[in-house]
């Protein structure tokens, strides 16, 4: 008996050290993602990387793609970057919800929910500039037929749902709706992504692997944008969650005169 019963106090304080341990891990993520989003090196990086991208795109890279030659050509270097950062903002959005699912952290809801808002407005972006460029490469502001275009409008109506329930739920209840919906809601993201693999394309190219594709892209000027872009969603992200612990301050000040 008093074997088992201190075998039973080893096991319980062995989970009790690992859950110490994994909290302190968790804690100095927090910390590092504040430090990182609001950090002064995130907003010279967008301003020094954005000056860059316009300067490559307006400066170095061929307004000709698929064999037409137009300026609005351009525009597909932040259409493409923008489309991958708003996958990663939504990525930020899950896995925060999952994370306050499970520790309950008011900064993962904070992180999930301005990445939310970020990604929707990336989507958003993403959809009227192809909409430009695609006016010029397909002759069509739309097309129903095209298998990423459908899907990622998808995306888009998801995540436009998320901001409802965030915004029309109350503080605590409404943390938890949205966190659910940010999990279950993800899914249609990747599954927008890999669409021109699972289905045939019909505009769209799949460009990742594909050594055929036709469009002229300059690989640097991409990469430089999206650089851009990604330093621009940190950027963002850090203001925004700020906002959100104002919020949290204005809250309890209120709470506490009503006291």
């Amino acid at each position: 008996m008093n074997g088992s019963s201190s075998t039973d106090d080893g096991d319980a304080r062995g989970s009790r050290s690992s859950n110490v341990r994994f909290a302190r891990i968790l804690a100095t993520v927090t910390a590092f993602l504040h430090r990182v989003t609001g950090s002064r090196f995130v907003a010279w990086g967008a301003f020094g990387f954005g000056l860059l991208s316009m300067l490559l795109i307006f400066g170095v890279a061929s307004d000709t793609m698929y064999g037409i030659e137009h300026g609005a050509n351009l525009l597909a270097y932040w259409h493409i970057s923008l489309a991958w950062v708003a996958a990663a903002a939504l990525g930020s959005t899950f896995v925060g919800s999952a994370l306050y699912l499970r520790y309950r952290g008011p900064f993962w809801s904070r992180l999930a929910h301005s990445s939310g808002e970020l990604g929707f407005l990336f989507a958003t972006l993403t959809l009227l500039l192809g909409s430009a460029w695609g006016r010029v490469i397909w002759n069509s502001w739309w097309e129903w037929t095209d298998v990423r275009l459908v899907t990622f409008l998808i995306v888009w109506f998801i995540y436009a749902g998320y901001l409802v329930v965030y915004s029309a739920t109350e503080a605590q209840s409404g943390d938890r709706y949205a966190a659910v919906y940010g999990v279950v809601g993800f899914v249609t993201v990747p599954l927008s992504y890999a669409s021109t693999r699972l289905w045939t394309p019909t505009f769209h190219e799949t460009t990742i692997g594909n050594s055929g594709v036709s469009a002229n892209i300059d690989p640097l000027t991409l990469v430089v944008t999206l650089v851009a872009a990604t330093f621009l969603y940190l950027y963002l992200l850090g203001i925004r969650i700020r906002i959100h612990e104002l919020e949290q301050h204005v809250r309890r000040a209120q709470l506490s005169r009503r006291r």
